[in-house]
Formats: C-alpha cells, sequence, structure tokens
C-alpha cells in the first residue's frame, strides 16, 4: 500500500480489514474491535455530545458512543433456556409458584430459564387441573 509519495505505510501495528456485516476490523494486533457507523441528529451531537465533552465527561464523541453502548449491553440480560421435559417443568413451575405465592409468568420463565411459551402452557394446564388459579 502506497501514499502519494510513493512510500509504503507502516502497517506493522495495525489491522485494518472491510468487513460489511459490522463496519470494519480496526485495532493494534492482537486487540482487533469494529468500527461502526451510526447516524445521529445535528442535535444530538452538538447540543448534547459535544457539551458533554466539553465539560470534560467524555475524551471526545467516540468515547461518549463507546461508553452508552457499553450500558446498553451491560444491561441486556441474555437467558439461555433449559432444555428439560414436560413433567419436569411442570414440577419446577408448581413449585416456583407455591415458593413465590403471586407472579408473572415472566419471572418464572427468566427464573427457571424454561421457555415463556412453555411456562405459560404449564400454568394453564395448572389452572385446568385445580393447582392454581388466576389472581386477578
Amino acid at each position: 500500500m502506497e501514499n502519494f509519495h510513493g512510500s509504503r505505510w507502516e502497517l506493522n501495528t495495525y489491522v485494518l480489514t472491510n468487513k460489511i456485516d459490522m463496519g470494519a476490523d480496526v485495532g493494534l494486533v492482537g486487540s482487533v474491535g469494529k468500527v461502526v457507523g451510526a447516524k445521529l441528529t445535528r442535535n444530538e451531537i452538538d447540543q448534547i455530545i459535544n457539551k458533554l465533552v466539553e465539560t470534560g465527561l467524555y475524551l471526545n464523541p467516540s468515547d461518549f458512543i463507546r461508553e452508552a453502548v457499553r450500558e446498553k449491553l451491560a444491561a441486556i440480560k441474555v437467558i439461555e433456556y433449559r432444555d428439560v421435559d414436560y413433567e419436569t417443568a411442570k414440577k419446577e413451575v408448581a413449585g416456583y409458584f407455591e415458593m413465590k405465592g403471586e407472579t408473572y409468568a415472566s419471572d418464572a420463565s427468566t427464573d427457571l430459564q424454561l421457555d415463556y411459551g412453555l411456562v405459560c402452557k404449564i400454568m394453564d394446564d395448572l389452572e385446568k387441573e385445580g393447582k392454581m388459579e388466576t389472581a386477578e
């Protein structure tokens, strides 16, 4: 790779590979990141982000955006569902509601790591069997 003077660029320590999926890989060798574009309104940049940079809260707009993305990712809870048979799941759901009393199906699904649809079906079946009733 050459610049307009004909001399070689120093590429010993940096990697740049264009990717279509999520931007370009960029960074020091051994520590590759992605450059991802985001379109922001002028108001978001000028009146909000740049003011936060000017106050010294962030080094630059990129620093603010990186921090915002990290906060958002940290707030997302990834739930991996367990693969259990219906009868085992039914016992767990019944025990969960006995222990918790009144609670939501989504909470049972999250806490027991069971598919939400399965938990709802089990709750319907338990209600039909007279072992559970809907709170009003």
